[in-house]
């Protein structure tokens, strides 16, 4: 594989080439692969480094890396102390901290100073009602600024926050919130989408009585504007909160593994599991990549396209440690038309612009030539992420969006709260690959019997521990959850799940998640394979293709979503099979293909093929409630009768 070079680097001053220049000398580092060697090899000065060159606040001491046989036992940063809210609050000035917009049009701006008042007035008002240190704050809400300072106020008091976007059902809401025991309640009145205005105040007495830890319930409108806000139970409004002028402006330095956050895997499997991750861990991996990597700097405007419910998310707040400017968007990034995000892009003048693979390619699809409309002279970094970006919307971003930019493809997970393999300045961008693995982390590519291998597909693995690797995951006792999500195929080495290659050029081609892919007469079949090809033909959307059991073999069964005005029929089977076998080969030939309404994804907008997987072989499914369209999923159940009736004859 030797894809197209799309873009080499211009720019000799980024923060990556000062970070290398200011190490000393007698480490002879000459480029990337030099520098991620000796980040590897030599954790503690390396991470000591990061410490020091990104400006974090807080008390270093101690040695940096405390090193165990174990995986799970090495130590960073274990005697330092820091406060994650101090971090993202050093800046008190007028400009520019949140920037708000909706697909509604509605803007709020908080500057820093306005920031960091509402956050310490928030803090002082939960300090007199009782949390403290390792409480649970939990969050129904939509992608606004209070949403932020919610969880800023949290974290300055060394509480614990957990959040879900508030288009989450009640069970799903229940099933992530009643295993870690919140004190606090924290939710909208309601929130658009795709032009509807949706009443989240309904669910509030059903959540509250199923989860009896619950002490206080607090509202935050979502206009913001409301302070008499009528509902039928007792609750605070943090209108009111703010409007008074007692704030708690200490920031106590808790460890720097101290608990922050609980994120979630997607509960397609079972009952949600609660990630803990650490403050301290989650805030250096973020300064990293911001600060390395993604080339922040103070005053930067820093966007992501994402939900509360999404890791995304987790890692946009932390630019605000980086002195940067955040822009928050709640609601469909398609409404009121499919430009909106880029006409906020150039009117705010950002210059960090992230997205999900999947909106890529719905306006690759729907062939919108943003750069007709927009200079974006601002915008230097466009990253994507949430699945794979395939060849062809590499290509169409820099001919239809810009041709002078960085593309980041980026993946990690919810498990690190950051990147394994990521974007790098320093680096050419071909198309179709992730251009490195990120710096501290010990990334390679294995075969099933614990191998390195190049150039062939394998698993996505890292041979040592990185400092936001989770604590440990909520009432997981003897830590065997933790064990068998990450160290059950290779003996004390993390097994990410990730089916990948790394190729030629040093980067990497992710095929999709190891326990979807395929597997065709003996050979093992990446998903995002087919996907690429099928995705690129007119009449279709998108697609999602399964592995289907028999008694003595499998097949592949294709799923397909056409773009309006086109039908699925004869012709288009014919041509489906021949742009697989032309392009691929005979084994990704699916068996069967169905043209279906919708695909099944998590709130998140991942498509769930284990869970479609399940479905097609007759296996029993729980929790549809973490999928934001499970409707959908009666589709695939007549597909699971009809391919059952066809293999009993």
């Amino acid at each position: 594989m030797h894809n197209i070079k799309l873009w080499s680097p211009n720019n000799k001053k980024t923060n990556l080439h000062k970070f290398i220049n200011q190490l000393d000398k007698s480490l002879n580092i000459k480029n990337y692969a030099d520098l991620h060697n000796w980040s590897i090899k030599h954790k503690n000065e390396f991470w000591t480094n990061v410490w020091d060159f990104t400006n974090f606040v807080g008390e270093k001491k101690g040695k940096i890396f405390k090193s165990s046989p174990e995986f799970t036992k090495n130590k960073f940063f274990d005697e330092c102390k820091i406060n994650y809210t101090e971090n993202c609050l050093t800046r008190d000035d007028d400009d520019d901290a949140i920037i708000f917009h909706s697909e509604k049009k509605i803007k709020r701006n908080y500057s820093w100073k306005e920031l960091r008042s509402a956050v310490l007035k928030f803090a002082n008002y939960l300090k007199n009602n009782n949390i403290e240190k390792n409480d649970r704050i939990a969050a129904i809400l939509p992608n606004i600024p209070e949403t932020v300072i919610s969880f800023l106020s949290t974290a300055q008091l060394g509480a614990i926050w957990s959040s879900c976007s508030s288009d989450f059902g009640k069970k799903a809401i229940i099933d992530r919130f009643k295993q870690i025991e919140p004190k606090v309640l924290l939710f909208s009145d309601y929130y658009f989408y795709n032009n509807k205005k949706v009443d989240t105040t309904k669910i509030i007495k059903d959540v509250v009585y199923n989860i009896p830890s619950i002490e206080k319930i607090i509202l935050i409108p979502y206009e913001f504007n409301e302070t008499d806000y009528q509902l039928d139970f007792e609750h605070d409004n943090l209108c009111k909160i703010l409007q008074q002028e007692i704030a708690y402006s200490k920031f106590e330095k808790f460890n720097f593994n101290h608990p922050l956050y609980i994120l979630y895997s997607s509960g397609t499997t079972g009952v949600p599991k609660c990630i803990v991750h650490s403050s301290g861990g989650a805030l250096i991996q973020h300064k990293k990549e911001h600060v390395l990597h993604c080339d922040i700097n103070e005053k930067d405007r820093v966007f992501y396209f994402t939900t509360c419910g999404w890791m995304m998310w987790n890692w946009l707040v932390s630019a605000l440690a980086s002195k940067a400017t955040i822009i928050l968007y709640d609601g469909s990034p398609f409404i009121p038309n499919n430009k909106h995000l880029f006409e906020i892009a150039e009117e705010e003048g950002i210059n960090f612009f992230g997205t999900g693979a999947k909106y890529l390619d719905t306006l690759k699809n729907n062939k919108i030539k943003i750069k007709e409309s927009f200079k974006l002279n601002s915008l230097n970094t466009l990253a994507s992420t949430g699945s794979p970006l395939v060849n062809e919307s590499f290509e169409y971003v820099y001919e239809n969006i810009k041709s002078d930019i960085h593309l980041e493809s980026i993946s990690g997970g919810t498990d690190l709260v950051s990147c394994f393999v990521t974007g790098n300045p320093l680096m050419d961008v071909y198309s179709g690959e992730i251009q490195c693995k990120a710096l501290g982390m010990d990334v390679d590519v294995f075969d099933e019997k614990g191998s390195s291998i190049e150039n062939q597909k394998g698993e996505l693995v890292c041979k040592s521990s990185f400092p936001s690797m989770p604590l440990y995951f909520w009432n997981d006792h003897d830590n065997k959850k933790y064990f068998n999500s990450y160290f059950s195929k290779y003996e004390n080495i993390w097994y990410h799940g990730d089916y990948i290659e790394k190729t030629i050029n040093g980067g990497y081609v992710i095929y999709g998640r190891s326990d979807a892919t395929l597997n065709s007469g003996g050979v093992r079949i990446g998903t995002a394979e087919i996907y690429r090809v099928i995705e690129n033909i007119t009449e279709v959307q998108e697609a999602v293709a399964v592995e289907h059991k028999l008694k003595n073999d499998t097949q592949i069964i294709l799923f397909v979503v056409l773009n309006k005005n086109f039908e699925f029929n004869e012709n288009l089977r014919s041509k489906i099979i021949d742009e697989i076998k032309i392009n691929l080969s005979y084994k990704h030939i699916p068996s069967q293909i169905y043209a279906i309404s919708e695909i099944p994804r998590t709130r998140s907008g991942k498509i769930v093929e284990i869970l479609i997987k399940k479905l097609i072989n007759g296996e029993s499914i729980e929790n549809e409630e973490s999928l934001a369209n499970p409707e959908c999923l009666k589709e695939f159940e007549l597909v699971y009768k009809n391919l059952k009736n066809n293999y009993a004859k």
